[in-house]
C-alpha cells in the first residue's frame, strides 16, 4: 500500500534547482480509460486533494473528458533520494492529438494506461507510437481490472487470459514498431550507398531538385 507524504514548497524549489533529479512524465491513454483518475491518485500520494483535472473548463464539464493538458509537480522518494516529477495529464480524444504530441516531446517517460476490458484502442496505439518515436521510457499500467469480475463476471482464469492477451497485443505492437524502424534505417543506408555525392556535384545537380 502506498504511503502518503506531504512536502513543503521549499523542497520543491530545491529540487527544481537540481536538474538531475527532475523527471517529466506524461499519462497517455484512450479517452475514458482512466487517466485523470490515475493522476488524482498520484496527487493523493503527495497529500494533495485534487479538484479533478478534467472539469475545470466549461467544455470539459459538459463532455466529461480532459481537453487540455494539465501539469503538476510531485515529489517521489526512492531510498534516500528525492525526485521532482512533473506529471502531465493529456487528453485521450483524437480531436486533441496536438496536445498529446506537445506533451510527449517535453517528457522523459510516459505512463501508458490501458482499460483491460476495452484493450488497445486507436489513441492507445497512437500514443505508443509517439512515445516510441520520442524514445520515452514507458511504464505500462492496466486499469479497471475490477470490471472483469463486477461487470463481466469472469473467473480468475478468464481474467488472467484477458490480461495476458492485452499484454501480448501491446508487445506485438512495440515489436512491429521496432522492426519498422530497423527497416527504415536499413533502406536509408542502402540509398546512401547508391548515391555518389561527387558525381552529383560534377554534373551540376542541385540538391533541392532531388527532394
Amino acid at each position: 500500500m502506498s504511503t502518503t507524504r506531504t512536502y513543503s514548497s521549499e523542497i520543491l524549489f530545491e529540487l527544481q534547482e537540481d536538474t538531475e533529479s527532475i523527471r517529466n512524465i506524461c499519462i497517455l491513454a484512450h479517452v475514458r480509460h482512466g487517466k485523470t483518475t490515475l493522476a488524482d491518485d498520484l496527487l493523493a500520494s503527495n497529500g494533495i486533494i485534487s479538484t479533478r483535472l478534467a472539469g475545470k473548463a466549461k467544455a470539459e464539464q459538459i463532455r466529461g473528458i480532459t481537453m487540455k493538458s494539465s501539469a503538476v509537480s510531485l515529489v517521489h522518494q526512492k531510498d534516500n533520494k528525492k525526485y521532482l516529477i512533473n506529471l502531465i495529464d493529456t487528453p485521450g480524444h483524437v480531436d486533441f492529438s496536438s496536445e498529446i504530441s506537445t506533451a510527449v516531446q517535453l517528457c522523459d517517460g510516459a505512463i501508458i494506461l490501458v482499460d483491460v476490458v476495452e484493450g488497445l484502442r486507436s489513441q492507445t496505439l497512437a500514443a505508443l507510437r509517439q512515445a516510441w518515436l520520442e524514445h520515452l521510457r514507458i511504464i505500462l499500467v492496466f486499469n479497471k481490472i475490477d470490471r472483469l469480475f463486477v461487470e463481466l463476471k469472469w473467473s480468475p482464469r478468464e481474467a488472467y487470459l484477458r490480461i495476458h492477451g492485452v499484454l501480448k497485443h501491446i508487445n506485438d505492437v512495440v515489436a512491429k514498431q521496432f522492426t519498422s524502424l530497423l527497416l527504415e534505417k536499413s533502406a536509408e543506408q542502402e540509398v546512401m550507398k547508391k548515391v555518389d555525392i561527387n558525381s552529383l556535384i560534377e554534373n551540376n545537380f542541385h540538391f533541392y531538385e532531388l527532394i
